[in-house]
């Protein structure tokens, strides 16, 4: 996997440069653009390779941020990765119910399902005094990072890093397995694939588990990256306009068009939210959107890939 390890490689030398400089806008650019490529192939499980799109991206998002917020309540001394499986699992959880209730839509209807979702949550979590309700939760990150010392940031950075090697390469490994070719066979036909004798609901579950998971494991260090946390940050427009454009842009019939999309929209936004504002996010991303879909619908790997053959 020689792209993942020029991806660690740069993301090595980020961090090295930052602590070398004391810069911490570095690690909080470079976990922006790290978790933007864990959700956008989170999303890709599912949208890209089954054909399934998701417009509940925040649902999952969010879950995995306030069971984070649940876990730092009740046990303190809980250690970050643990509580990023714990949202994972109930973020996965509620993927595999929401894929039993709504995975024998499809189309459009399907769509429509997963926004009722993300309305549902945002509903439920608003009006849940525990975690704060419509005004929000403070998380208090420590000041040291833990084993690397430094500042905290430093160790958002790190996590997200392994995070994002790790979703890459399950989404690698289930392009190339038999696996994959099911979920292929799903979003080409799924009328002819079931004929065929694939199992497409229990395939469509394994996806809607596997990428709801990886989407509340991204959302889940997210209380102790904005140290405040409350439902316009927790369902922001943003994650779920980026989740969708990034793998567009990319290209979906690969694990490496979300990382190509997630580097170029992801690294442009941030750039433009130093300069002019954090409010031309969602406009940059739509705009590359549709114009990808339009010039290059295979995104920017299907297009390279194209002239290559």
């Amino acid at each position: 996997m020689p792209f993942i390890l020029i991806l660690i490689a740069i993301a090595g030398a980020i961090f090295a440069a930052g602590r070398w400089f004391g810069s911490s806008y570095a690690f909080f650019m470079g976990y922006v653009v790290l978790q933007y490529i864990v959700l956008g192939t989170a999303w890709n499980i599912l949208g890209g390779y089954t054909g399934y799109v998701n417009f509940g991206v925040t649902a999952f998002f969010a879950i995995g941020a306030y069971s984070t917020v649940v876990l730092n309540k009740l046990v303190p001394a809980m250690p970050l990765p643990l509580m990023i499986l714990i949202g994972g699992a109930m973020a996965g959880l509620v993927g595999l119910g929401t894929g039993y209730l709504t995975l024998r839509l499809r189309g459009v209807f399907f769509s429509i399902a997963t926004l009722a979702l993300a309305v549902v949550v945002q509903t439920l979590i608003t009006n849940w005094d525990f975690v704060g309700g419509a005004r929000g939760a403070y998380v208090l990150r420590p000041r040291i990072a833990p084993l690397i010392g430094g500042e905290y940031v430093q160790y958002l950075f790190l996590i997200m890093l392994g995070l994002c090697v790790i979703v890459l390469a399950t989404a690698r490994a289930i392009e190339r397995s038999a696996l994959g070719y099911g979920f292929a066979a799903i979003r080409d036909d799924e009328g002819a694939a079931e004929a065929s004798g694939v199992p497409t609901l229990r395939l469509k579950l394994i996806a809607t588990g596997l990428s709801g998971g990886f989407m509340g494991m991204a959302g889940a260090p997210l209380p102790f990256y904005v140290t405040y946390l409350d439902p316009a940050s927790g369902f922001n427009l943003n994650y779920a306009v980026n989740a969708i454009a990034m793998p567009l842009i990319g290209g979906t019939s690969s694990w490496l068009g979300p990382v190509v999309g997630a580097i170029l929209v992801g690294g442009l936004q941030e750039y433009l939210r130093v300069t002019i504002s954090s409010a031309v996010n969602v406009l940059v991303a739509g705009v590359l959107m549709v114009a990808f879909v339009i010039l290059a619908p295979q995104g920017i790997v299907g297009l390279f890939q194209r002239k290559k053959r």
